[in-house]
């Protein structure tokens, strides 16, 4: 089932020309759900898979308080928030494969309404080199992104 859910959001990220936010390594879906549905869509993906949140980053509301501070001329997002966790079954296997791949953990889910897009709620991850134990990583935050987008 989990395999159809992360076909599915890869044929609509394809689709709708989903793209990436930063780089090549970061995939995006956009919506038109409130910010506040997409975030908790993304705490309870992750809480429901079983895994813990272990830090969840108001990175829009630091932007706003510091903007003074480091004087700001633009307001970026309307609101901006990231969460962090890991997979012990996921993270060791990507491990045991490739050691190095400590750096890729926790994995971050990020959601944010850009101050120049309002209503537009963006979504995404940044994905891991392709192959192996990585594509577990990739299939997993795919799922997630896409059931907080699409409220599956």
């Amino acid at each position: 089932m989990r395999m159809l859910i992360a076909a599915a959001v890869a044929a609509t990220c394809l689709a709708t020309g989903a793209a990436s936010a930063a780089g090549d390594d970061v995939m995006t879906v956009e919506t038109d759900a409130a910010f506040a549905d997409v975030s908790s869509g993304v705490e309870n993906a992750i809480v429901n898979r079983g895994y813990t949140i272990d830090y969840h980053g108001f990175i829009g509301d630091m932007l706003k308080r510091t903007a003074g501070d480091v004087d700001a001329q633009k307001a970026l997002y309307k609101d901006a928030e990231f969460f962090t966790f890991c997979s012990a079954v996921v993270s060791r296997q990507v491990m045991e494969a490739e050691i190095g791949d400590i750096a890729y953990c926790p994995y971050v889910v990020f959601v944010y309404e850009a101050e120049v897009k309002p209503g537009t709620v963006v979504v995404g991850f940044r994905s891991l080199p392709e192959g192996g134990a990585r594509d577990a990583v990739n299939t997993l935050l795919t799922e997630i992104i896409g059931e907080a987008a699409d409220g599956l």
